[in-house]
């Protein structure tokens, strides 16, 4: 059954067919504007390099005529390296042209990456330096079809994108304007995006420009981004829904800036005076812990709880006096941070609720890399922790194949729905199904039409009785544990039924948190410590979920390079150990 959901416009947004218009039209609007903050760092002192609107098109337009040059025009450029601005240009570079950009994690291993490469036909890779190594493997091994190798700093051997603007350059004073001129097909394929995951089962996904600027025109529609932001570049640029982001950011004319690796966030924010940024829950939760780490330490925790009762009633009169209130918390982290966007996996509500409690907004998003990637997100006018918001303002979503309680596969269509796997027919068929994309998500509404993701189809734990458990569900619980980093529940084989499960879990416990307050407890003990916490938690939620079995290590959980846990690898290490 269809649900009649409001499609939410909050904020006046102009609705662009290609990336090519979007960045033409910010560098016409906020051509003054500072699009990126690039920290130099020398053994003797540091410095800060802004780039202006203006200069970014300009750089754009000229890396992308010395790849024109170079015969690249129609063909296909890989890009890999850590966030920074090197990267956005290349990617943007390719946009404007009509190439097709092909964005690879720079944390693959060396098969994976030949493999991507080759997968892919890339003709040209722009790499950071620090993957030489891997880079000139691959060249001198001579398996993919690469002709062209740039590096994004200068790097001996190597051509550099510094190299190849200053070429573009030249080649516009020449009056070569065959880059200038390229028509955009925004309906064919442009990116060429590979999903998280072991090699032999990562899809490549086929995104269009259209694909891309009608999700930027969804989210500025609903989500509060300002010209006078500075956005911190935290997601990674491989991932679509880091690349979609900082596309969205030049769209609305902000300030952006790189951060110098998960140790320094603190420093970073208060260093560039962060206003927000768009993040996994991973990222969010350790900056929150922080927060919170240093409240108890000065011993305000009981203090911070009771200010947020009274702001909560105020709130509840219209009275916001939250940054006042929680300035000196807010000032740990720049004093100016006001908004995050929580997205890529499930957020837990409290945390959300914590950072709103301190007068930062925070809203969770969900999408997916077929989706390019957003499908429904909060906002600032609709706002329910546990939830993702509603569907985006083009997107159409409905839940089918429903159980009793109104759960089922969620199925989404919208001009941001992917053109389909990449050589992959038949996986293509079975998601892209009349116009609908099958995410394989499980979920429901409310009576509101907020929806709310219950779990991945293919995780679901099923009993004998019919009964189904969402690991998800229960491990949002579990993580809250002080002493738990991380855990993963699953169905372990009953021994003594053999077609049935026990819900069970297995928990890495948290180093930091025993070093603290357990350094004299023996893993046996710390064992019936958190068994005695998983018992609690147990009587929280129907018989049918409760966790009987408890697997503790120390061992982080195997994940792909997007921190998502690797399931079917963590059960058939848990299953040999069993064996």
């Amino acid at each position: 059954m269809k649900r009649n959901l409001q499609k939410m416009k909050i904020f006046d947004a102009i609705e662009f067919n290609n990336v090519r218009d979007i960045i033409y039209h910010s560098a016409e609007v906020y051509a003054k504007n500072i699009a990126f903050t690039i920290k130099h760092k020398t053994e003797s002192k540091i410095t800060y390099e802004d780039i202006t609107y203006e200069r970014m098109l300009q750089d754009i337009n000229k890396l992308g005529t010395a790849l024109y040059s170079m015969g690249f025009k129609g063909k296909r450029v890989a890009i890999i390296g850590k966030n920074r601005y090197e990267w956005v240009l290349a990617h943007l570079a390719n946009l404007l042209g009509g190439i097709v950009s092909v964005p690879l994690d720079k944390d693959l291993q060396y098969d994976e990456l030949e493999n991507s490469i080759i997968r892919s036909k890339a003709d040209c890779i722009i790499f950071d330096e620090k993957l030489s190594d891997k880079i000139t493997q691959i060249k001198n091994n001579k398996n993919t079809s690469l002709s062209e190798y740039i590096c994004m700093s200068e790097t001996e051997g190597y051509k550099s994108v510094k190299d190849l603007v200053e070429q573009g350059e030249k080649l516009l004073k020449e009056g070569n304007e065959e880059y200038l001129q390229a028509e955009i097909n925004e309906n064919e394929m442009n990116i060429l995006l590979f999903t998280s995951g072991t090699t032999s089962k990562s899809k490549a996904v086929m995104l269009s420009q259209r694909n891309i600027a009608s999700n930027i025109y969804a989210m500025q529609c609903v989500e509060d981004i300002r010209p006078t932001d500075t956005n911190i570049a935290f997601l990674p640029f491989h991932h679509i829904f880091g690349s979609t982001c900082i596309i969205m950011m030049l769209a609305s004319g902000t300030k952006n800036v790189f951060p110098d690796g998960l140790r320094y966030i603190k420093q970073n924010l208060n260093e560039y005076k962060v206003t927000l940024f768009v993040g996994v829950p991973v990222l969010i939760e350790a900056i929150y812990k922080t927060i919170m780490k240093e409240i108890d330490k000065q011993g305000k925790t009981k203090l911070i709880k009771f200010a947020r009762i009274i702001s909560r009633t105020l709130l509840k009169l219209h009275i916001d006096i939250r940054r006042k209130l929680f300035k000196q918390v807010i000032d740990a982290l720049g004093g100016e941070l006001r908004f995050v966007i929580s997205g890529g996996a499930p957020a837990d509500s409290k945390i959300a609720q914590g950072f709103n409690d301190l007068g930062i907004k925070t809203v969770q998003g969900y999408g997916l890399s077929e989706t390019a990637p957003v499908i429904a997100a909060e906002n600032g006018k609709v706002l329910k922790y546990g939830s993702v918001g509603i569907p985006m303002i083009n997107d159409t979503i409905e839940i089918v194949n429903k159980d009793e309680n109104g759960i089922g596969e969620i199925r989404v269509k919208g001009p941001n729905v992917m053109l389909g796997y990449y050589e992959m027919p038949e996986l293509t068929k079975e998601v892209l199904r009349d116009g609908w994309f099958y995410t394989g998500d499980l979920g429901c509404f409310d009576k509101n039409g907020i929806l709310y993701i219950t779990g991945r189809n293919k995780n679901m734990i099923v009993l004998r009785n019919g009964k189904k458990v969402f690991p998800e569900e229960l491990e949002t619980l579990v993580n809250r544990l002080e002493l738990v980093e991380e855990s993963m529940v699953f169905g372990m084989p009953d021994e003594k039924a053999k077609d049935d499960v026990k819900v069970s879990v297995k928990i890495v416990y948290n180093k930091e948190v025993v070093k603290e307050k357990y350094a004299d407890k023996t893993q046996d003990e710390l064992y019936k410590i958190i068994w005695e916490q998983i018992k609690e938690l147990n009587k929280s939620f129907p018989r049918y979920k409760h966790i009987q079995k408890l697997i503790l290590t120390d061992e982080e959980l195997i994940k792909t390079t997007t921190k998502k846990v690797k399931r079917q690898e963590e059960m058939k290490k848990i299953l040999a150990s069993y064996r």
